[in-house]
């Protein structure tokens, strides 16, 4: 509780901490050695792999302008399009986990403990997200390889070759994603069981001290 003099900046970090006790919107994991390095792949794959939504701009208004300003429609623009914001989105995914951005539907989960969190986290990895990933993983490599030695290509009229390069991303984007699972695996381990030892990083010290 507090008094009507406090301060109202005051009475406003009381508030705010008082809602990080109860509410954890993000699950929030100690780093470690490996999740570090391996994170900091992910999110540069992620951060180069955004550049590719301007590239998708440039070539829809290119489309747009070719069809409606000069009546000459493109198969091979528009499949560039879908090529490209596939391989944009897929090779994003693992960037998403690794920076707890993916979507959450569970209301629960943000008003339980951080221990909590971490449990219903480790289950959710093994039994869950990393069976699902390496089947997926398993399916997809032969899919691609196969489009390979087959050199296929598009079935429309002027549309493009090596059709093999998008199939092998959505391969790509799963073992990404695998990587992404187990570097956040390593942080769970670490919070659960302080097993690979935790990173302290500076504003942890603070919050310490």
């Amino acid at each position: 509780m507090t008094s009507p003099d406090q301060d109202p900046s005051e009475q406003h970090h009381v508030y705010a901490t008082d809602a990080e006790k109860i509410l954890h919107h993000h699950t929030v994991l100690p780093q470690t050695r490996l999740s570090r390095g391996l994170d900091t792949l992910l999110v540069g794959i992620g951060k180069t792999t955004a550049w590719l939504w301007l590239l998708v701009v440039g070539v829809i208004i290119w489309s747009v302008v070719g069809r409606y300003a000069f009546g000459q429609g493109s198969v091979t623009l528009e499949e560039w399009q879908w090529h490209i914001a596939g391989a944009a989105w897929l090779l994003g995914l693992g960037y998403t986990l690794t920076t707890d951005d993916h979507v959450r539907v569970d209301v629960i989960h943000e008003h339980l403990s951080l221990k909590a969190q971490g449990r219903i986290e480790l289950a959710g990895i093994l039994l869950l997200l990393l069976p699902f990933l390496c089947i997926s993983l398993y399916e997809m490599a032969p899919y691609a390889l196969s489009s390979f030695t087959q050199g296929e290509t598009s079935q429309a009229p002027a549309g493009l070759s090596h059709r093999w390069v998008l199939k092998a991303i959505v391969a790509l984007s799963f073992a990404l994603l695998i990587v992404a699972a187990l570097s956040r695996l390593t942080r769970v381990t670490a919070l659960l069981f302080g097993f690979p030892r935790p990173l302290v990083d500076d504003s942890t010290k603070e919050e310490a001290s």
